[in-house]
């Protein structure tokens, strides 16, 4: 079954740092791009991070650039979001993504286009 599984969500206090865990099964996941999204309450879901497997191109939305950090570990088949100097507007269900065909061009839209298998999400607070 391929399947992905988010993890390490929780209630953190604004500065703090999470890391999120993204598991792959069925699959292999250093064949595909990969990205993390978050949905906040009452806001559209926004791409987060993606990296373009084949070259390493990596694209960060303007919001987190300089704070979250996207990484993989191929032995564990298992994709990571460190997450630093938390607030409160980062406070969103965030979830990993990965599948689909390579991206023809180097932008984030086409980073995050053919995305494929989605995870269930995993819920981020951030408050005092």
């Amino acid at each position: 079954q391929v399947q992905l599984v988010e993890s390490g969500g929780g209630l953190v206090q604004p500065g703090g740092s999470l890391r999120l865990s993204c598991a792959a099964s069925g699959f292999t996941l250093d064949h595909y791009t990969i990205a993390w999204f978050r949905q906040a309450p009452g806001k559209e879901r926004e791409g987060v991070s993606c990296v373009i497997t084949s070259d390493g191109t990596t694209f960060y939305a303007d919001s987190v650039k300089g704070r979250f950090t996207i990484s993989r570990d191929n032995a564990k088949n298992t994709v990571y979001l460190q997450m630093n100097s938390l607030n409160p507007e980062d406070t969103a269900v965030y979830y990993c993504a990965t599948g689909g065909p390579e991206p023809v061009g180097r932008s984030p839209l086409e980073c995050y286009r053919y995305l494929e298998i989605w995870g269930q999400g995993t819920l981020v607070t951030i408050s005092s």
